[in-house]
């Protein structure tokens, strides 16, 4: 496997990441992207707010030392979630799960929570793959496809020794 790491998100990756959420096969298993994803002053006031979040946590994941995606963990009505979105030239070769793995290892804060759209199999594998287990299922609006999709809702809580 490649050399999988996660670093600070910085100034020179938003071309990148911008880019990268723009991809419309991404887009479709995402689901619950933005509204309008060509819109760069939207993409760079929503990228601002994270990055001055003192409760968001963006990182850049590399492969080998380049551009392979993102990952986050944050809070939305006081539980704690990770997310990652990873470029498709990095699809398919277990970039994901081990940023993944390199994510929940950094945050503390346990249960975790993280969401994927029911028909993206690949991120449910990569989440289950990692301990996460589905808690819940919703239908909500999808912006990425225009249309209301069904959210699976998945939680990692600590191990019964507290690890």
């Amino acid at each position: 496997m490649n050399h999988i790491e996660l670093r600070p998100l910085d100034e020179d990756d938003l071309d990148a990441v911008f880019e990268m959420m723009r991809d419309r096969d991404a887009i479709t298993m995402a689901a619950f992207t933005a509204a309008d994803p060509d819109d760069r002053g939207a993409f760079d006031a929503w990228i601002a707010r994270q990055r001055n979040s003192p409760d968001v946590l963006c990182l850049v994941v590399t492969e080998n030392g380049g551009f392979a995606g993102t990952a986050a963990a944050f809070t939305i009505d006081g539980d704690r979630e990770v997310s990652y979105w990873i470029a498709r030239h990095a699809w398919g070769r277990g970039v994901a799960t081990e940023a993944l793995r390199h994510l929940i290892s950094r945050e503390p804060i346990r249960p975790l929570f993280a969401r994927a759209a029911a028909h993206n199999a690949a991120s449910i594998a990569v989440l289950t793959k990692v301990g996460f287990t589905e808690v819940s299922r919703d239908i909500d609006f999808a912006p990425g496809l225009g249309r209301e999709v069904e959210e699976i809702v998945f939680t990692l809580v600590p191990a019964l020794d507290g690890s």
